[in-house]
């Protein structure tokens, strides 16, 4: 089967790799679509993630779905050829985090396509992929595969929604307006924000805020903009650079929250922290997700506007370039793989 396997920066492959075949407990299922996500690009680009760095060739990919094939010994869920989505966390339900319902920050847990810990876990950018049975969820009903796929990252933005607390009837920013930063303004708008505004450097991903649900699309490098709050009650930093957060500080009101959910370079970062202590704003960190991947599947089934951020769909046998769509914002939101089969 063919799947995408980084061996390191710059260095993407689209290999030949050995069928699974699922172990006790275990689902296999038949990929159809995955989606680029920017820690994808990160690997490819730089060789990491923030402090998680490549140290061996990995099967990229965490935001797969497609149909059950089969399951191992002592497993059961949708019935084979059932449509359906992959949690790819594993947490190790036995750490304090765990333990106290922080499931997402687990100390030891297992993600689809990730270098943070050695052996990597390798990823769901493959023709067929084996997980633990309890992360594989049916789609619901009027839910196609193709719109099914950004489950994922919008179980990121609704986490990072959740961390901000209340957004109803509020005033939120959003810096950034990549696939994660559009999928928060979705997030906000379906958790009864006021109104939303969304900041980015290019026209063409404001557009994608639009159709995202924003109010109000700004220029992030034009502080004269007339579309900029002069105050919002909650920001989202979804850009990853310390500029965003840099704004998010100075455009929230004294006592709101800040939430960082762009994963920042590794090392250190400047910020603006007296505006922290003389503003008292709360700074808060949103890291992946863990219930809010059921909300996003119900979310997605019932709101067809979700399928204007997809930009393109590539065969998985042009995966090189298909990373560079997707790294090239001003040409693309959502770009996903194609692993069915060749004709």
């Amino acid at each position: 089967m063919r799947g995408c396997v980084i061996h390191g920066q710059g260095d993407l492959r689209v290999a030949e790799l050995p069928v699974p075949e699922p172990g006790p407990g275990q689902a296999l299922i038949a990929v159809r679509y995955g989606g680029v996500c920017g820690s994808d690009l990160h690997y490819w680009r730089h060789g990491g993630v923030g402090d998680f760095r490549l140290r061996e060739p990995m099967v990229l990919g965490h935001e797969v779905v497609g149909t059950v094939v089969a399951y191992g010994a002592g497993a059961s869920g949708p019935a084979p050829g059932s449509a359906v989505a992959v949690h790819p966390a594993t947490p190790c339900g036995v750490c304090p985090e765990c333990a106290a319902g922080r499931r997402n920050v687990c100390r030891d847990t297992r993600y689809l396509g990730s270098a943070a810990r050695f052996p990597h876990v390798q990823g769901g950018f493959s023709a067929r992929v084996t997980v633990p049975c309890e992360q594989v969820r049916a789609l619901p009903d009027g839910l196609e595969l193709r719109r099914a796929v950004l489950a994922e990252p919008l179980s990121v933005a609704l986490h990072a929604v959740r961390r901000a607390g209340e957004v109803a009837g509020r005033q939120v920013l959003v810096t950034g307006a990549g696939p994660i930063g559009c999928l928060v303004v979705a997030a906000a708008k379906a958790a009864g924000a006021a109104h939303v505004t969304v900041s980015d450097l290019l026209p063409e991903a404001l557009e994608y805020g639009r159709i995202a649900g924003a109010g109000t699309v700004v220029r992030a490098d034009d502080p004269d903009d007339r579309g900029w709050p002069d105050e919002v009650d909650v920001a989202v930093e979804a850009s990853g650079v310390a500029a965003g957060l840099d704004t998010c500080l100075r455009r929230v009101r004294r006592g709101g929250v800040v939430v960082q959910l762009g994963m920042l370079p590794a090392g250190h970062s400047p910020f603006a922290g007296n505006l922290v202590v003389s503003r008292e704003i709360e700074l808060r960190g949103a890291f992946r997700f863990d219930g809010e991947f059921d909300e996003a599947l119900a979310l997605l089934a019932g709101e067809p506007a979700f399928d204007g951020l997809i930009s393109a769909v590539v065969p998985v046998g042009d995966a090189a370039s298909a990373f560079a769509l997707a790294a090239d914002r001003s040409r693309s939101c959502k770009v996903l793989l194609d692993f069915a089969p060749a004709p």
